[in-house]
């Protein structure tokens, strides 16, 4: 397994929409081995393949807690296939936008099918924190972003602030 660079944003390749993983096989399951290895490293609790420059619609999630066993969700072509006429608010942030949070509101609980570590086709149920989550990644692979979801204002404000840290960054790596 190998830590692989998370992209920030603003770059247009979190932007780009995702293609459909065509076969699980052992190339896709070091690419998921690997994203899971990133993620645990960042530390984060979801991570889609656009977010280490792999435009497929792959997604790892990990909810669990410090002191609980970890627990591995890994999801392969997933597609929202039910959300609930409940809505709920968290706070969400992003390893693409590190150190930036913002409310955003999504559907409180969603169904999602996909196929697994293994390529066999599954249902997840999902509300709270989980729905959350697999909505926010999901996202990724559609080009979509959190702060997409924010008033234009509150987005410029949050992009503008990475725009100038890795300007910052090249300038002290140069």
């Amino acid at each position: 397994m190998a830590l692989m660079p998370i992209i920030t944003a603003p770059d247009p390749r979190l932007k780009a929409v995702s293609k459909p993983v065509e076969t699980v096989d052992d190339e896709i399951r070091s690419l998921m081995d690997d994203m899971l290895e990133t993620m645990y490293a960042a530390p984060g609790i979801g991570l889609a393949a656009v977010q280490v420059g792999v435009a497929k619609r792959i997604i790892v999630m990990d909810l669990a807690k410090e002191d609980e066993p970890r627990s591995p969700l890994f999801l392969v072509n997933p597609e929202i296939t039910w959300v609930s006429d409940h809505d709920a608010s968290y706070e969400e942030g992003c390893l693409s936008l590190p150190e930036h949070y913002a409310e955003v509101v999504r559907p409180a609980a969603v169904k999602v099918s996909y196929q697994d570590y293994d390529g066999e086709q599954q249902e997840l149920e999902a509300e709270g924190l989980w729905a959350t989550c697999v909505q926010h990644e999901i996202d990724h692979l559609d080009g979509i972003l959190f702060v997409d979801h924010l008033t234009a204002l509150k987005r410029n404000i949050i992009l503008r602030k990475l725009l100038k840290a890795k300007k910052q960054k090249q300038k002290e790596v140069a």
